[in-house]
């Protein structure tokens, strides 16, 4: 036993020695960005199963459309990485080009198809399958606008917007240029289509959930600096203990005692969206209070907001985007006026273009979708895919 040991200790020294003599004879500075890049490819895997595994399976509630919530995830992400990835190199529509070979290019490329995620789920189940790849290729050069504009200072008078984790820049914009995309892609026979979940659906949805809280510090600590990334990490999962708290509580008030499922699967995430903009710099009380806000502003939104949203003006957002995306997002964007001195004037310029570039930037890629068709039925697997559930029962009988 004492010679299979040696043997084996001897061999782990072989292989590892050529790496040991280059960490030595390395500058410090060098063996830095190899530790800070390997970090950060662990936090873009992260990210990549909240974009597959979380939206993907939150997004699976309503019953008849689970393969094309899944699919359409797919599809989204699958065309935006690579082409986000492409123009950042080229530096059209950016400040600075970004190598494409680097784990930046990939974490800004991520966060650019999260956005575009946010947007396909206002519209989930109304489009045709192809055009969620369509959409994500349509909202990327918008998104990137944005951020040359809001984030890279393109304006000139957002010196110190504050969003490190894209409150704004993700969340809302995301939100709000769905919405946009609402407006022009819902038929009026789409409309009064009633988006029905089951136990087994709702269940999967919260898989997604539960993918999506638990991977969350993560998306915050992705590009803040390192020294952030402790108070970071714990802010968020405070933010979103807060949120969980006042969903329970705030769902059971409006349910007489009983819980919505749905307001648990949406509502407990919107602490992570709202920390988001100041996740690096806020107090730990603070995050807990931002938490506790946005999860009773998400089930607001869920039980006024967006019934009135269809009723008065015809907007159907299938997943609530606006509810736990937009508004929270907003929410958190405001967060930081009163935590960061000076920053009000750039703060609200930054809002206020994000949520006028999207709304335009979503209606106007909305028609442009619509051009290439229009889905019949809304919240159907059946016309897009060859093993639906009820074509299997029919092969069976």
């Amino acid at each position: 036993m004492h010679s299979f040991w040696s043997v084996g200790k001897g061999l782990v020294l072989l292989l590892l020695t050529p790496a040991l003599s280059a960490a030595q004879s390395a500058a410090p500075g060098d063996i830095a960005n190899t530790v800070r890049e390997v970090q950060q490819y662990g936090f873009a895997i992260h990210i990549l199963a909240m974009l597959l595994l979380g939206f993907g399976f939150l997004m699976v509630f309503a019953n008849r459309y689970g393969y094309g919530a899944v699919t359409g995830t797919y599809l989204v992400v699958a065309a935006g990485v690579p082409l986000y990835i492409g123009l950042r190199a080229s530096g059209v529509l950016s400040a600075e080009a970004v190598e494409p070979h680097s784990i930046k290019a990939l974490l800004l490329a991520e966060f650019a198809v999260a956005s575009a995620l946010i947007a396909a789920g206002a519209v989930l189940g109304r489009v045709r399958l192809y055009q969620y790849a369509l959409l994500a290729v349509v909202m990327i050069p918008f998104y990137m606008l944005n951020e040359r504009l809001v984030l890279d200072g393109g304006l000139g008078v957002t010196k110190g917007f504050t969003d490190a984790a894209g409150s704004i820049s993700i969340h809302a914009f995301g939100a709000y240029f769905g919405l946009g995309l609402a407006v022009a892609l819902t038929s009026q026979r789409q409309r009064n289509v009633e988006v029905t979940s089951d136990a087994a659906s709702n269940r999967f949805s919260m898989i997604g959930s539960m993918v999506l809280w638990l991977f969350w510090p993560s998306f915050c600590c992705a590009v803040v600096p390192p020294g952030q990334l402790a108070a970071t990490a714990v802010n968020t999962v405070i933010a979103l203990c807060g949120a969980t708290m006042s969903t329970y509580v705030f769902s059971s008030i409006l349910g007489k005692g009983k819980v919505a499922i749905a307001d648990i699967a949406n509502a407990a995430l919107a602490g992570g969206v709202a920390i988001g903009a100041t996740c690096n710099v806020m107090p730990i009380s603070f995050a807990f209070a931002i938490g506790l806000f946005s999860g009773a502003l998400c089930v607001f939104g869920y039980a006024f907001v967006q019934p009135r949203l269809q009723r008065r003006f015809g907007i159907v957002d299938t997943c609530g985007v606006h509810n736990l995306h937009g508004m929270p997002g907003l929410f958190g964007g405001l967060a930081a006026i009163v935590v960061l001195p000076g920053v009000a004037a750039a703060q609200l310029t930054g809002i206020a273009v994000t949520l006028v570039l999207a709304l335009l930037g979503g209606l106007v890629s909305g028609f442009v979708i619509r051009a290439t068709g229009m889905k019949q039925s809304g919240y159907e697997d059946a016309e897009d895919f060859a093993n639906t559930k009820e074509q299997a029962v029919a092969a069976v009988s």
